[in-house]
């Protein structure tokens, strides 16, 4: 074992400056769930490690696996806020918006990333229209997410899909659709994206669209920051459930912080708490993973020799207690609020 003397940190307190993100990444219950595709929301305190899991996800690189992270310091929401559907209920006017940000995302891992595709003759003719969609709408078949709201954008829907453009403006072809219109057309746009979309992905792979950082500007005041995140995730829920029945490995994911998510109200909340929501906690009855365990794997790393394990009490003597008859780890705990981020810190 190293000497402490030569070790200048055990890390950094946030994810991104974090240079042993991953060789000391501690695959938590919320990670796997999420690799598994049994959970989308991920829950937990700022510092809990949503951002690791985050981060380690867009890392994995296998030709059956497709990641694509979202994250929004710098999003123009004030293009989103323009396609709310009126006429609605509030909680429900962001989810169409929201889908069809994410199926835009997915035609972009269909269109240039997965090699693989098409698998056969059918996928190939729902792809090439996939492909004159995003190509004569956006100019490119790689598009910029963060500008398919832009309003100097036009949608060219047909002959690509098969929508009823009776409900636009007098006037407005369907070869030049503005993005003002799309709020009039989006559930029909998004049916027919859907069907095409599952039918291009390819059945023996894994699809992930991930959206961090949303708590970046929150309002608990505003009612528009709320129904845009209840959108969302009513908006990933639907997807995922269509990408399982027809037997695709396609998720949608969202991070969020706990305090956040207990604030919103809306009519499937405690559905989607009780069969979608995965929490990242440590050192509780409801999970199995330890502080002490994941900075063992800091010392390990850090301290040991030849692939060397180092635990708790090789690094922190035990053997004498702390006021109160305390160990030290639970001494630490008591000072902490149970995140990664402040037991480096303290340590």
């Amino acid at each position: 074992m190293k000497s402490l003397i030569s070790v200048d940190h055990f890390g950094a307190i946030d994810a991104d400056n974090d240079d042993l993100l991953f060789s000391c990444f501690e695959d938590h219950e919320a990670y796997l769930n999420l690799l598994s595709q049994k959970k989308f929301l991920i829950i937990g305190r700022k510092g809990s490690g949503k951002t690791a899991i985050f981060k380690r996800m867009l890392t994995i690189r296998r030709p059956d696996f497709f990641c694509f992270g979202h994250t929004f310091s710098d999003y123009p929401w004030h293009h989103h806020d323009l396609q709310a559907r009126i006429g609605i209920p509030d909680f429900d006017k962001f989810t169409h918006s929201w889908k069809y940000l994410i199926l835009m995302t997915a035609s972009k891992i269909i269109l240039n990333h997965d090699q693989s595709l098409p698998i056969d003759t059918r996928s190939m003719d729902y792809m090439m229209r996939i492909e004159q969609f995003v190509v004569d709408s956006y100019g490119t078949r790689d598009p910029d997410i963060t500008q398919i709201f832009t309003p100097t954008k036009h949608l060219k829907i047909k002959p690509n899909f098969q929508v009823d453009l009776k409900v636009l403006k007098a006037g407005v072809s369907p070869e030049q659709v503005p993005m003002a219109e799309l709020p009039k057309i989006v559930q029909e746009l998004n049916n027919n994206l859907i069907a095409h979309i599952m039918e291009c992905l390819n059945p023996e792979h894994r699809y992930y669209i991930l959206f961090d950082q949303l708590d970046l500007g929150f309002d608990p005041n505003s009612p528009d920051y709320s129904n845009r995140l209840i959108g969302l995730l009513l908006a990933c829920r639907d997807l995922n459930i269509a990408a399982k029945e027809v037997g695709r490995s396609f998720f949608a994911v969202v991070f969020l912080r706990d305090d956040i998510y207990d604030m919103l109200q809306f009519e499937d909340k405690n559905k989607i708490t009780e069969n979608f929501v995965s929490l990242i906690e440590w050192d509780t009855p409801r999970t199995d993973k330890s502080l002490k365990h994941l900075m063992e794997r800091r010392f390990g790393v850090l301290l040991g020799e030849d692939g060397e394990q180092i635990n708790w009490d090789a690094v922190f003597d035990e053997t004498k207690e702390m006021p109160g008859h305390q160990t030290k780890y639970q001494h630490i705990l008591d000072r902490t609020y149970l995140r990664p981020r402040d037991i480096i810190k303290f340590c």
